[in-house]
Order: C-alpha cells, then structure tokens, then sequence
C-alpha cells in the first residue's frame, strides 16, 4: 500500500481532505450476516473475514444487527429494517460479545466497519413508541407507517427529545462498541437538519468517522456536511438499461454530465451493480445484466465513486435472497468473476487517478468512431509523476470495431490482466460483445 499512501500523501498537498484518508482508495462491501453463511451469525462471518481482505475489501457494512419487531413481522425472521431496540443486538447473529469478537478481528485485518442506520423508523412494538410524540399518529392515534412498509412507525423529528435519543444511540455504537461510522437507511426521509446536527456532533469525537447516505436526490444537500457518500441510484438504472439493450453509451455520458451539475464534486459516488433490495426485489444482477456482468463490474471501478460488493457476488450467487428468511447464498467454486473483483480492487489501490473525490481525476471521454464502445481516461500529474487509466468498453451484444484517438495518452501500459502494451495515437481495437480492456501506467 505504498503507493496508494505516497499518493494520499499528494493529494493533501493539492486539495484539502473532504473524507477521512483511508476512504479515498477504498471498496465497501455489503454484508447479509443472515445469508452469508449456513449460521448466519456473526461469529460465522468473521471466518469470512480473511479472504475478504485477501480480495481487496476496505470497509465492511454491516447491515442492521438489533433485534426485530415482532408485531406485524414481515415473514418469519423478519425485516432487518424494523428495529424494537437500537442499543441491543438481534439474537439470531449472537451476542454482543459475538459482535465484538467480530469487531475486534475485522479492526486487526484492517478493515474499517461501518453499520447500518434506520433512522426513519422503529418496529411498532418499540419502547419508543410509548413515548408521546415521538411516532406519527393518524386522527385515532394508530400508529402510521409508509409506503408497504406494514412493519414500522415512522419517527417523528419534530420531537426534540427523539432526536436527542437518536443520537444517544448513535453514540453508544461508536463510544461503547467502536464501530467506524454508518450507512444510514432512507437518508433522504430524515431531515437534513438531524443528519447535519447529529453528525456534526459525533464527528467532534471521531474526525475520522465515514458515512454513507441511502439517497441520491437530496445528495448535494445530505454530502454539505453530514455524508461522505450518497447512492449512485441513476448510474445503476442506466447501467441495467444498457445491459438490457434499452439504453446506449450517449445515455452514461448524459447520466454523468447531469451529476456533475447537480451534486458536488467532492461528494462520493457509491457504485454498484447490486445490494441487498436489488437482489430481492428487482433479480440478481445475472438476471438484471446477462453477460454484460463482468463489464459493469469493471465500470463500477473506472469511473468516479467507491465501487460496492454485496454478499454473494464474490462467490457467484445466482438466486434472489429471500429478505425475511433463511436463504444461504449460493457458491460456485468455478465463479470467474471472483477473481475478477480482486484484481480491479488492486487497480484501484495502485492507481491513484481512480480515486474518490478530490484525490482522483476526473472522467474524460475519449473521442471513439464507434458509438457504442464507451472510451475514458482518468489522467492525473502528482508529486510523485503522472497516472493514467484508460478503459475501452463494448456496451453491445455485438462484436465491435473501433479506433480511439488517444493523442496526448500515447505510450507503454499495463493490462487489468497484467501484460504491457503499448498504445499509439490512432489505436483499433476489435472487442467481443460486452468485452472491455483498462490500461494503466
């Protein structure tokens, strides 16, 4: 990891540091400690934890550990998103001690560990909800939910005692448990104000906390200062429609051009090709993207962001999980992709053109003669010499020809796959359907 500190060590001497430093080169992974082993507990998963970390993962996030309500469960098991008690962990993963056996092991590997945040809402049998005002309530004083969410009450933060509460309970993960920071549920459901004081608060203690926000369009509000992160949902949907044959490469380009006007740069894009409601509301990403998985994959990496892994996609899971049940995932030995993911990961970390906002360089397009061949560098000078990174993408179900000009870009690189190559001004490429070359120096 020398390389990656020498270039964090340029970044702060170019720009002030808007994320804490081990963000800029990381991968977060999304873990379902339900699904990701036969126990489906957390003493389990941390057996995980060193081929994790052998495959390049930086930050794990835990998805809601606490216990679930009971009255209206969802399934058997129930929803991970309907918590009864904030400051308690859910039976089902173990103990307490479980957590932070799992914690202390996850923090030797150096992983940072971030959890998963419901702050919209609690279970309808929490204690919570026998405080008055601290709920909405209709005109006969039921309790009221959203959406279909028939399994929680939503919070009401006009009460200034529940957020005082809230808070409270932010601060006993982190004080008492020692977790790295939150991904925050439905961020954008909960007031900004909240978030900004809340975070605000904790980041007085814990300068170097990290948070991601589930939420893409109050991103420019919600990244101001209370998250480092927010969802790339548009991205996401474009990449699925591009698979799909729906959409084409004028619409990633278009994606971009928008974000770049509407959020700010230093904000963080999480990009991702799955997580845990895609998986079992909309299909795994096989059912979503076919063949053009590998190539998604790749892009999650190249362009601006944090890519993101969830529970199964290193293994080859092929089945959407069951949410409110028992459903291990499933494990292909001869899963490809597996390996894949590794070498993006050290990509990542070598090359510090393609770290986050503002350590990395910006997404420029390549002039193609082929429209449906995505081409971009991402070129950054530093005080320790210049780094390039160029991808060349087929977005079609069809084999391609096409010639880049890469006039200023010329030179010897390397393969994602590790053999030199040496790249001319007018370069041709022949690509296969949905194949794809990165070449760095």
């Amino acid at each position: 990891m020398l390389v990656a500190a020498l270039a964090l060590f340029s970044c702060t001497k170019q720009a002030e540091l808007r994320h804490p430093k081990w963000a800029y080169d990381a991968t977060i992974y999304e873990l379902n400690t339900r699904q990701a082993t036969p126990e489906g507990t957390f003493a389990a998963a941390e057996a995980l934890l060193p081929e994790l970390r052998k495959n390049g993962i930086d930050i794990i996030w835990v998805m809601p550990c606490q216990p679930i309500g009971k009255i209206t469960r969802k399934g058997t098991l129930g929803s991970y998103y309907s918590i009864i008690g904030y400051c308690a962990i859910n039976p089902e993963f173990g103990t307490r001690d479980d957590f932070e056996h799992f914690l202390a092991a996850a923090h030797a590997l150096g992983f940072k560990v971030i959890l998963d945040w419901v702050a919209n809402h609690t279970a309808p049998d929490s204690e919570w909800t026998k405080n008055e005002g601290w709920h909405y309530r209709d005109s006969l004083g039921n309790l009221m939910v959203q959406y279909d969410w028939t399994d929680i009450s939503k919070l009401n933060y006009d009460n200034q005692d529940m957020r005082e509460a809230m808070l409270k309970a932010m601060h006993w993960w982190m004080d008492s448990i020692g977790i790295d920071g939150f991904r925050c549920d439905v961020a954008g459901e909960v007031p900004t104000d909240f978030w900004n004081w809340a975070m605000g608060d904790l980041h007085e203690t814990y300068p170097h906390m990290f948070t991601l926000a589930e939420d893409e369009d109050k991103a420019n509000e919600l990244t101001e200062s209370a998250f480092d992160m927010y969802y790339g949902w548009s991205l996401h949907h474009v990449m699925n429609e591009v698979a799909q044959g729906k959409k084409g490469v004028e619409d990633i380009w278009a994606n971009f051009a928008k974000a770049d006007s509407s959020i700010r740069p230093e904000a963080i894009r999480m990009n991702f090709i799955s997580n845990h409601d895609e998986n079992s509301w909309n299909g795994t990403e096989f059912e979503r993207m076919g063949d053009a998985v590998p190539l998604f994959a790749a892009f999650c990496y190249v362009v601006p962001g944090m890519p993101m892994i969830y529970t199964g996609q290193l293994s080859g899971n092929h089945h959407r999980l069951e949410f409110f049940e028992k459903d291990l995932i499933d494990t292909d030995e001869t899963y490809a992709l597996g390996g894949i993911y590794k070498r993006l990961n050290s990509l990542r970390q070598r090359n510090k053109a393609l770290f986050s906002p503002e350590c990395g360089a910006p997404l420029v397009r390549i002039p193609a003669d082929n429209d449906a061949i995505f081409a971009a560098v991402r070129h950054r000078d530093g005080w320790f010499g210049g780094n390039t990174v160029i991808a060349v993408m087929n977005m079609s179900d069809k084999e391609q020809n096409v010639t880049l000009d890469l006039t200023g870009y010329e030179g010897k690189y390397r393969c994602l796959c590790g053999e030199k190559h040496k790249l001319e001004s007018a370069q041709s490429f022949i690509l296969k359907p949905w194949q794809f070359k990165i070449f760095s120096k």
